[in-house]
């Protein structure tokens, strides 16, 4: 049914070799199927390039397909390193931590700068590349495709025989009938079709598919608009974390932030203003079975207001649904508790009450943190000293002799606070920055038991640990508070990046699944008076849907105009044209010769 497709173009193939016959046969009726730039199989024959030259040459290479899709798969590489390597941007501690751990391969990443990638010269190169690249690319084939669109299909090549799906047959209606029947089939087809050229010459030239080229232009445009999302969130983005107690409340400032993070071109004072309390958290797990421990109800029920002035409202925040405020998002990404604690010196007199957060280390809650007593207490001498506790802390303890001190079970079922107690100085004024959640202790002197060892001692709420010597004591008091924490971000272009993406899905599926194809339709009377029509039909591609197709059209268009009786073969040998003829005409399926 189907023959080698006919080239889009000219092919550069010797004058006066069948190649160069069968494109000046199909002319511009093969030519403009896509808006692609052509390829050349062999590099031409050009004069040395001046300085004008080579940018030109530079500027064709960096605006093809093929350098595109390279410096698209340079940036996904490229990106691979930042998943993989702990990024400046994301967690500092933890490139500190990798660097500590490989001296050796470290300063060689940091020279390569595999600890900012989205942020580095040669990713940034790469990225500005490709989008050049893809402007450079679309503009001049957009404004070809328009040109397309506003012109029409070209007319019928002057053998039809020549193209990949053709048919043909004899009917005793007049060319013009044949024609007037074609071209209202085909509109009705939904084929942009007209009339081309007049008397013997004419045809009926239709085409269809320009989705195709649509679809494909689309989705240039929508890497376009995902690559410019994606650059607007890392230069405008902010992100910071959390951790606020329940009672206790945030206002999105800097200031009350645990950490922040921000893109560089982001400006702290376009923070929205809003704030919020955490009322309560609620957490519910499974009790039984082999998912025993896990989380049914994770939620954090808060009070927020917009603005400074803004009216309170209630809102439930949850994994994956988080309150959106003021172009602000605020996630619930973490839970733990508080262990509220009273620290009296030897007098008796308060010196510490709070409650202390401290941080889980496993799935069931098991915690720890530090307590420091700063400001306040005196020993038994009456000079002013420092108080630090390391406390390990778990939401359900086994039972004496029944285990270690780890949580079996992530609620408040039988709560035990561990405790073991220092004094000195905390190295809260060497202006060193420190971890609230952990205990310096290179300064500090151990509290000792009867036996000389550290002084330890687990606590169940309402028990006191005694210090020695009427150092004092601390109480872990009955009220266990808890706590949550939030990540604060404010991305834009999350919503440009999902219209890209949906858009380069569409566009590429339209561009895959689309056939663009053209049809012509001739009809011409032969020297016996007997109207000859021939159909052909011409793809991008080599594909079965531009026969069928055909042969769907000719089957429609030979009810209108049906075959012509047969005639005396002497009679027939000599009517008819060049195409009526030919031994090497293939007819559509479904029509017939």
């Amino acid at each position: 049914m189907s023959k080698t497709e006919a080239p889009e173009g000219t092919t550069g193939a010797p004058e006066g070799t069948t190649e160069a016959r069968e494109d000046s046969d199909l002319g511009a009726a093969g030519a403009k199927l896509s808006t692609a730039p052509r390829e050349r199989d062999e590099p031409p024959n050009l004069p040395r390039l001046g300085l004008i030259g080579w940018v030109r040459w530079f500027w064709r290479q960096l605006t093809s397909m093929r350098v595109a899709l390279i410096l698209l798969l340079l940036l996904s590489l490229g990106a691979i390193p930042g998943s993989l390597i702990p990024q400046n941007n994301v967690d500092e501690l933890k490139v500190q931590d990798f660097m500590d751990r490989h001296t050796t391969l470290a300063p060689i990443y940091d020279k390569l700068q595999l600890f900012d990638v989205y942020s580095s010269v040669w990713f940034s190169a790469i990225y500005i590349l490709l989008f050049v690249s893809l402007i450079g690319c679309i503009v001049p084939r957009t404004w070809q495709f328009v040109g397309q669109l506003r012109g029409r299909p070209p007319g019928a090549p002057r053998k039809l025989t020549r193209l990949p799906a053709y048919t043909t047959w004899r009917t005793d209606a007049e060319p013009e009938q044949v024609h007037e029947a074609a071209l209202a089939m085909l509109k009705q087809r939904r084929f942009r079709a007209h009339t081309a050229g007049s008397g013997a010459g004419g045809s009926v030239a239709a085409e269809k598919g320009y989705l195709r080229e649509a679809g494909n232009l689309l989705f240039h445009i929508a890497l376009i608009v995902m690559l410019l999302a994606f650059a607007a969130g890392q230069l405008f983005k902010s992100e910071g974390g959390k951790l606020v107690m329940e009672g206790d409340g945030f206002a999105n400032t800097l200031s009350q932030y645990d950490d922040f993070k921000s893109g560089s071109l982001y400006d702290t004072d376009d923070l929205a203003p809003f704030s919020f309390k955490l009322d309560n958290f609620v957490g519910t797990y499974q009790e039984k079975g082999p998912n025993r421990g896990t989380a049914r109800t994770y939620r954090a029920d808060v009070t927020y207001s917009e603005g400074p002035d803004g009216a309170e409202k209630k809102k439930s925040i949850e994994v994956n649904e988080p309150l959106d405020v003021d172009g602000s998002k605020v996630y619930l990404i973490g839970h733990g508790f508080a262990p509220a604690v009273t620290v009296r010196d030897g007098k008796g007199k308060v010196v510490y009450r709070a409650s202390v957060p401290v941080l889980p280390i496993d799935q069931n809650g098991t915690a720890t943190g530090a307590i420091k007593v700063m400001d306040g207490y005196r020993d038994k001498n009456g000079n002013p000293d420092q108080l630090g506790f390391n406390a390990f802390f778990v939401p359900t303890f086994a039972g004496v002799g029944k285990g270690q001190m780890f949580s079996q079970f992530p609620a408040a079922n039988y709560p035990v606070l561990a405790l073991s107690a220092y004094h000195g100085s905390l190295g809260v004024n060497s202006g060193v920055p420190q971890n609230v959640y952990q205990l310096d202790t290179r300064k500090m002197t151990k509290f000792k038991d009867a036996d000389g060892e550290l002084l330890k001692q687990r606590l169940r709420p309402g028990e006191t640990m005694k210090l020695p010597d009427g150092a004092g004591s601390i109480t872990f008091e009955k009220d266990l508070k808890e706590w949550a924490t939030f990540q604060i971000s404010q991305q834009p272009g999350t919503g440009w990046a999902l219209t890209g993406a949906i858009g380069a899905v569409v566009g590429l599926a339209g561009s895959l699944f689309i056939q663009r194809r053209r049809v012509w339709v001739r009809a011409v009377k032969g020297a016996d008076g007997v109207t000859v029509v021939e159909m052909a039909g011409l793809g991008r591609s080599e594909s079965a849907k531009v026969p069928e197709e055909l042969s769907q059209l000719a089957a429609q268009l030979h009810d209108q105009a049906p075959t012509a009786p047969a005639q005396d073969p002497d009679a027939e040998a000599t009517s008819g044209s060049d195409a009526a003829t030919d031994p090497d005409v293939v007819p559509a399926e479904g029509a017939e010769k």
